[in-house]
């Protein structure tokens, strides 16, 4: 039997040590630590299944922790916090983190959604019959190096950002809602709002259309959702 390992980012010592009790009782191997700064290097240490993160951390923010780490890994990362505003949430999201769940937390909760997000991690790790590239018109995205180039030069795209572009552009044609964009990109539905998929498409149009206002690679379908709106070469 496989112990999987989860790493909790954590200041408060109460919360810490109750996270620790409990994941421990459910088969978790759980490796604990109290700064943002500390952090990285376990994850580098203890290579684990999932990180289980507070923003609010001495030495570094748990903000500034996700963005690092999505720098080298695609590890599963939970943000556990007591900050509930609506655009933390959308900030969390779009660095990569993969769920995002206020204190105070019910433990059984808690628990279903850390399986369930180690669950889909390894279902999207399982090899997919997609290409390796897609060429659109003035665009080339590259899936093994996770590189896309407009124009020839290379633009720097946030892990959601480029799992957006890179769905959009594996299925054209296809229009996603945003309810679909929500559960694809981030695999949770336990968000009522939709912005964070709003949030993340403007952002992503920033850096990759000729023209904003023009919505030359995703369309927007009103009243729907988004498409790709070019076709793949």
């Amino acid at each position: 039997m496989i112990i999987e390992t989860i790493v909790v980012a954590e200041d408060d010592d109460s919360i810490r040590k109750f996270l620790s009790i409990l994941l421990t009782r459910e088969g978790f191997d759980v490796k604990v630590v109290e700064r943002g700064t500390e952090v990285i290097t376990e994850c580098r240490i203890s290579k684990p299944d999932l990180l289980l993160l507070d923003i609010m951390m001495p030495g570094m923010d748990g903000f500034e922790v996700c963005r690092n780490i999505r720098k080298e890994s695609n590890l599963p990362i939970i943000i556990l916090t007591a900050r509930e505003n609506n655009e933390d949430k959308i900030s969390g999201l779009i660095l990569g983190c993969d769920d995002y769940i206020t204190k105070p937390f019910d433990s059984t909760e808690l628990v279903l959604r850390i399986k369930a997000v180690l669950r889909r991690a390894k279902e999207h790790s399982k090899p997919e019959n997609e290409r390796n590239i897609v060429e659109l018109p003035g665009m080339t995205i590259n899936n093994t190096s996770r590189i896309t180039e407009v124009k020839g030069k290379v633009v720097d795209l946030t892990p959601k950002e480029y799992a957006l572009l890179w769905l959009l552009a594996n299925r054209p044609e296809q229009v996603f809602t945003r309810e679909q964009l929500l559960d694809q990109i981030w695999d949770v539905d336990y968000y009522g709002s939709t912005s964070v998929v709003t949030s993340l498409v403007k952002r992503l149009r920033e850096k990759i259309e000729p023209d904003v206002s023009n919505q030359y690679y995703i369309k927007t379908i009103h009243g729907v959702g988004y498409k790709l709106g070019v076709k793949p070469l």
